[in-house]
């Protein structure tokens, strides 16, 4: 597994005194700026219409640079919710990743990095071992290789390992620390295991190249339950195994991240300085360096793994601006961004950058594609409409940002520097 050697290079701004807490966010109404959406973006117009069933939920920044560089962010917000549920998918793991790498550098031992080789055991009959990885280099797993495989394909299993790595005391309540508090972190992806199952974690072990133990972790569990306490439900009826049930979902025992907080994660990671020191996630520079660069990276320019194209184009999971068919994005444009899909639910949260035409915004979004309302059914309007929709949404923004007048043009070097050649570096 390669080292990024550019772990100095990007966004690296000082830090700003009068930085806001997240408390201290305030939001502008966005639906002025989107009263003048056209019959140029169709599913935007008729998602916007009627929202409602999408149950739309967006959080529009603007960036504004001083005569210094530093930013300033304005939050603009559209059916904003934090206590209406809706299920985050594959959101999730980004937090995952980055606590995993704040956990790694407070271990501080010798020989422990991210590239190190991490070996997942099994306590029990239910649980699964990992002690190879085909795609790596090495061919072993390690935490920057399972990162990888979740920033650039949403990969279940590295972010389930990684799960296992950290327990859910130390998810939830380094998340709850950092005031990130409508979030519950509570289970594996993809794996069908109770509520019971997923408080138990898989004994792990670290070794050197010689198969050195240089830390070991035993199987451990928590008794706390972390659940959604108002006990959300979704859709009119479900799928269960080959039977419909004529009720709604129970997702108290599922995982939540509010859209609000979903965006503060992303926005902690691109500028952690406009935040107070406890609710940034303890970064070392080139662990940030290391997320940031895969955040952005497209799958056809990794080598390990390699992906193929036609599978994996350039805008597998780049939603905002490109979702739908397949195609290139422009060398100019680099999209630092997380996207989940599961339940209907179709979400993705965006820091885009035209190095071209010197702009910058955040979008996040989260839209609801599912007319029948039933769940598991896999009949949802996925392509038909919540691609389309982010994808609109997102051309609209820029379009916007093109004409926004700006005081200062933003200072991208550190951007254009660290996604020059975006390619794998080995």
């Amino acid at each position: 597994m390669q080292k990024v050697l550019l772990c100095l290079l990007l966004l690296s701004l000082p830090v700003i005194t009068d930085a806001k807490t997240a408390t201290e966010i305030h939001y502008q109404p966005l639906q002025p700026l989107l009263s003048g959406v056209t019959q140029q973006y169709p599913l935007l117009q008729q998602a916007l219409a009627s929202p409602e069933p999408h149950r739309l939920q967006i959080i529009y920044t603007q960036v504004d640079r001083d005569a210094d560089n530093n930013p300033a962010l304005t939050y603009y917000q559209y059916g904003l919710d934090n206590d209406r549920y809706f299920y985050p998918a594959s959101t999730v793991k980004l937090p995952i990743a980055l606590l995993a790498l704040e956990w790694l550098a407070e271990q501080n031992i010798a020989g422990l990095n991210t590239d190190t080789t991490m070996l997942t055991d099994a306590a029990t009959d239910w649980q699964t071992t990992q002690t190879n990885d085909s795609t790596a280099l090495n061919g072993l797993p390690s935490i920057a290789q399972y990162i990888k495989k979740i920033l650039l394909v949403s990969d279940n299993g590295g972010s389930n390992r990684l799960y296992e790595l950290l327990g859910q005391d130390f998810i939830n309540q380094r998340l709850a620390a950092k005031g990130l508090t409508h979030s519950v972190i509570n289970h594996r992806l993809s794996a069908p295991l109770t509520a019971e199952q997923n408080r138990q974690f898989n004994p792990i072990r670290f070794v050197d190249t010689k198969g050195k133990p240089i830390l070991a972790l035993p199987a451990r569990s928590t008794n706390q339950q972390y659940i959604n306490k108002d006990k959300p439900t979704l859709g009119r009826a479900y799928i269960s195994g080959n039977e419909l049930i004529n009720s709604p979902m129970d997702f108290t025992d599922k995982n939540r991240l509010s859209l609000a907080d979903f965006d503060g994660v992303i926005k902690r990671v691109i500028f952690p300085q406009l935040f107070t020191e406890n609710e940034r996630f303890n970064l070392r520079p080139e662990d940030r360096a290391l997320v940031l660069h895969y955040m952005a990276m497209l799958p056809p320019d990794s080598v390990n793994p390699l992906y193929d194209a036609t599978q994996y184009p350039d805008n597998y999971s780049k939603f905002l601006l490109f979702g739908g068919k397949a195609q290139q994005i422009p060398p100019h444009i680099r999209i630092f961004n997380k996207t989940g899909w599961a339940y209907g639910h179709i979400i993705d949260g965006a820091y885009i950058v035209d190095a071209q035409q010197q702009i910058e915004f955040f979008i996040t979004a989260v839209i609801y594609a599912n007319v029948n309302d039933i769940l598991n059914d896999d009949q949802y309007q996925t392509d038909e409409v919540a691609l389309p929709f982010l994808r609109q949404l997102g051309e609209y923004l820029y379009q916007h940002e093109l004409q926004r007048p700006k005081k200062h043009k933003p200072d991208l070097a550190e951007v254009i520097t660290i996604t020059a050649s975006n390619v794998e570096i080995d």
